[in-house]
């Protein structure tokens, strides 16, 4: 069980450190190259994967005793979300195709599942 919690808190350590990392590209790489309203959309894709990549590590510290399923899936949900959500944000903003628009809400399903996961655990924990 400490190798999964360990696991999940690097797979949210790494996610943060992608998050800032392409915020910051936004911010000083994207800036020249596409318009306002891009920027803006990669820039939402950064603020929600950062957001969720916390969220992520509060799951995997939630792994304990009745909770280790629930919040297991929870952090896979978040996961899955940073993935589909943000990353169809990325791709949107970085090459103009609708398409990408059309995952982005399975993405936010998935956040969506996730917390009430991550909630489940937490009643579910010894803590």
């Amino acid at each position: 069980m400490r190798l999964r919690v360990r696991l999940w808190l690097v797979i949210a350590a790494l996610n943060g450190a992608m998050a800032v990392a392409f915020g910051a590209f936004a911010a000083h790489g994207l800036s020249q190259q596409l318009d306002s309203q891009a920027i803006g959309i990669f820039e939402t894709g950064a603020r929600y994967h950062m957001y969720h990549a916390l969220a992520m590590g509060l799951a995997a510290l939630a792994i304990q005793g009745k909770a280790v399923r629930t919040a297991t899936w929870s952090a896979a949900l978040f996961l899955a979300g940073i993935v589909l959500f943000s990353g169809s944000l990325y791709a949107l903003a970085v090459t103009g195709e609708r398409i990408f628009a059309f995952v982005t809400p399975a993405g936010g399903v998935s956040f969506l599942v996730g917390w009430v996961l991550l909630a489940l655990a937490a009643w579910r924990s010894k803590a």
